[in-house]
Order: structure tokens, then sequence, then C-alpha cells
């Protein structure tokens, strides 16, 4: 399927909204200079994407789409994707075995489906070759397409990233990414060239 029916009657180009998705992931990619094993978290409505209310009319030909443009920005990075369930679920996430087992995550006893989990959600557990749910989690990046909330599953400190995209579809976009918490007071130093400037250059080992 290459359209869908939005909202207000017109057609949902589904190429389209792939590749606004691999867009978003592209400029959070950049922005957020995320390593090899570190984990972004989706939140997504396909409802609102077509111009709909949250949760009202999920479709598994967007939530194809919005991974189809995500996954493949992600291809050769190393990072992982998390996809965040719906609230019927507690709002619960579809990973890849793997990271669970390496951030030792807490599993659910759950499927998600299109009416409790989410189209998309439902669509990552068919799609990941070893789904597994998980309770929780602190992802080091976001992307929340229809303002699904995924603030609960990021790692402190949540930082907004301005990208120049700032919808999905019909859908609001929000991309985020986190940083370690600053600790200390007013003599602590948070930058590598304060330190230099200050002691010099770390001597070089004989």
């Amino acid at each position: 399927m290459d359209a869908v029916r939005e909202g207000n009657g017109t057609e949902l180009d589904l190429n389209r909204i792939k590749q606004e998705a691999y867009r978003a992931t592209k400029g959070l990619l950049e922005a957020a200079k995320l390593r090899p094993g570190q984990i972004v978290v989706l939140g997504c409505s396909t409802s609102e994407i077509q111009g709909k209310r949250i949760g009202s009319t999920g479709s598994t030909d967007v939530a194809a789409s919005v991974l189809d443009g995500i996954q493949e920005a992600l291809e050769g990075t190393g990072v992982h994707l998390a996809v965040q369930c719906c609230e019927h679920l507690n709002r619960c996430l579809v990973v890849e075995r793997e990271v669970q087992e390496k951030y030792d995550l807490t599993e659910v006893t759950v499927l998600p489906v299109p009416n409790a989990g989410g189209a998309t959600a439902s669509t990552a557990l068919r799609r990941f070759p070893d789904p597994v749910v998980v309770e929780t989690i602190q992802a080091h990046a976001g992307i929340d397409i229809g303002d699904t909330l995924i603030g609960m599953h990021l790692r402190p400190v949540a930082v907004p990233v301005r990208i120049d995209q700032k919808t999905v579809g019909s859908a609001h976009l929000t991309v985020a990414r986190t940083r370690p918490k600053l600790v200390g007071g007013a003599r602590a130093v948070y930058a590598w060239d304060e330190i230099e400037e200050k002691f010099g250059k770390s001597p070089k080992k004989s």
C-alpha cells in the first residue's frame, strides 16, 4: 500500500512518511552524537500522523512506513531502537532481546496489538528478529511523533533538539538527546579545555 486516507479526506503518501521519519532520525543522530550500543526510544501515534486524535485510528501501514524510515537511518550505526507501547500497556516497550539482556531490563508478559499497545509497537513486535517487551528503559535519545510522551523513558537530563523538520504527516514531532547530570558546585570543572587551560595538557607516556 502506497497511501492511506487522512483525517481531512486526502490521501496520505506513505513514502513521504517514511522519508520524514528518516530525516527526523538523521537529524537526531547528527545532534545527539550517539554511539554504538546506545538506545533511541520511539513514541508514535499513527492516528496523529493521519490528522486524527491519538488512539482513535491506528494504522499498521503508517507504522510500517515510520519504522522503515527510522530503521534505514539507524542501519550501520549500532544504535538500538526501543518502541513505546500506548497507555493501555503502561507505556512498556518493544526491544530486541539483545538490548534487554545488555541493559538488564525487566521483561513483562504481554504481546502488543493495535488496539492494546498501539499500531507502531505491534508492528515492531512482528518486525524485530527476537523481540521482547520490557517495563521501562532509560534511553539516550528519543523521537516523539504525535505527542505520545516518551519522557519517562529518557535518561536524565533530557535536552530538546531543534531540527528543521517539525512534523511527520500531520503529527507534531519532538526529538531529544540526553546528557549526564552536572554535579558539583562553583569550583567544579565540566570542560576539558578548562582543565588544560588551568593545569596544562596531560604529559605523554614515555
